[in-house]
């Protein structure tokens, strides 16, 4: 069942622990963020990050707290209701997870038929788009092995975007990159976020944060904590 969110908020934490299976990771988790927000989340290795964004994905199921996420209630989500909650969100991995044997374009088309596109029409022109914007528009015919490794990170962001997403969440997306090609990416990643989509970008990479500055939370000692100066930034490095 869809709850209704505050307007402009698209993701809404309040007191809410993210396990782990029996491993408690946060606690008393408290975010809010809103439609068209770039945020960072950053914190050590092993403090939180991915399971928080597993979380706001489904993949972790929340059992304490109240977790509103493009207006479902993540505590009382049904199974079924599970890939709808997806479809308004794109993830973006650092490993890319493309299909290796499949061009980009093949890539592209097997997830919306996955999400119930039928009309090749619609599907040719959904993936011109979407390698439209991500600037890879004569790329679709290429196999992911011919493409750099910033490429195909775009290649993963375009696919992100096929269903029109509300939040993007991506997790390192820029750690197997080089300093000048993470940058291209951060630079989409923001361009998206001022089309009214909110993004949440996991990283470690602290030169990023001082180039592309943005909101930034901390995962510090089971604790979600906001970053609030450039001293605390300082102290992240």
């Amino acid at each position: 069942m869809q709850e209704n969110l505050p307007l402009d908020v698209i993701i809404e934490l309040t007191n809410c622990t993210i396990w782990q299976q029996d491993h408690l990771v946060l606690s008393n988790v408290n975010l809010s963020v809103g439609k068209g927000e770039f945020i960072y989340l950053v914190g050590r290795v092993g403090s939180g990050k991915s399971s928080l964004i597993k979380t706001l994905n489904a993949q972790i199921p929340l059992k304490e707290g109240i977790g509103l996420v493009a207006g479902y209630n993540l505590t009382k989500l049904k199974k079924r209701e599970i890939p709808y909650l997806r479809r308004k969100i794109g993830i973006v991995f650092q490993d890319f997870q493309l299909l290796i044997d499949r061009s980009v374009n093949e890539n592209l088309e097997f997830v919306l038929k996955a999400t119930g596109w039928k009309n090749k029409k619609e599907i040719d022109i959904r993936i011109n788009e979407v390698l439209e914007k991500v600037g890879l528009g004569l790329k679709g015919y290429k196999m992911p092995h011919q493409l750099s490794g910033g490429e195909q990170q775009r290649v993963v962001i375009g696919r992100a975007l096929l269903n029109d997403p509300e939040i993007i969440l991506a997790d390192e997306p820029t750690g197997n990159l080089d300093p000048e090609t993470s940058e291209g990416i951060l630079k989409l990643l923001t361009d998206i976020s001022k089309t009214g989509r909110a993004v949440v970008v996991a990283t470690h990479n602290y030169t990023l944060l001082k180039k592309f500055s943005a909101r930034t939370i901390k995962c510090d000692d089971g604790k979600l904590v906001e970053v609030k100066d450039e001293e605390e930034m300082e102290l992240l490095q």
